[in-house]
């Protein structure tokens, strides 16, 4: 009896080890999802932002949830203020009010649109989430005194601890996307 328990189990282990990878991306894809896929990949063709970047942010600034609201009164998948939306819409081409922040593709539409332009003025992806965490007068500050270079290559020193806690897990959580789906 247990020899043969003894074999189930070593066969159990060599199923489990042939199959560990699909078990990784099987547990992976359920962390790390890509709901709104439709809007996602809409705007991120439409504003030239990598869709992967658009999930990781979506991941960490709500979770995928739909209804979000923080703290701070930033509102939907994006988490934007109304104020930033307000700013945004007209260049995006569209109308806002306050309950269709809500709305997956205007959020996603005008979250997208943000990142757009921070990508185009910054020129590098930390600075760029720093911007739409932050704002960009506090990035414009933190490069103008030195505190940041331009290129982006001292992330490190993003003074405020949320914002450089923010811009990390979003670029390690971008890596975690494109490798378990830009296969």
């Amino acid at each position: 009896m247990k020899k043969l328990l003894s074999i189930i189990l070593i066969i159990i282990i060599i199923i489990f080890c042939i199959n560990y990878n699909n078990i990784k991306n099987a547990v992976l894809k359920n962390i790390y999802k890509i709901d709104y896929s439709e809007y996602v990949e809409k705007y991120s063709k439409e504003y030239n932002v990598d869709k992967y970047l658009i999930y990781a942010t979506i991941k960490a600034e709500s979770n995928f949830n739909q209804y979000a609201k923080s703290s701070q009164g930033a509102l939907g998948l994006m988490q934007l203020l109304y104020s930033t939306a307000e700013e945004v819409a007209p260049k995006a081409g569209i109308n806002v009010t306050e309950d269709s922040i809500y709305d997956a593709e205007i959020n996603i539409n005008l979250g997208t649109k943000l990142l757009s332009i921070l990508l185009k003025k910054y020129e590098n992806t930390g600075l760029a989430l720093a911007a739409y965490n932050a704002g960009s007068g506090n990035v414009d500050n933190w490069l103008s005194k030195g505190t940041l270079k331009n290129d982006g290559s001292d992330l490190e020193n993003i003074p405020f601890k949320e914002t450089n806690n923010y811009v990390r897990k979003i670029l390690r959580d971008y890596e975690i996307y494109l490798e378990i789906y830009n296969n």
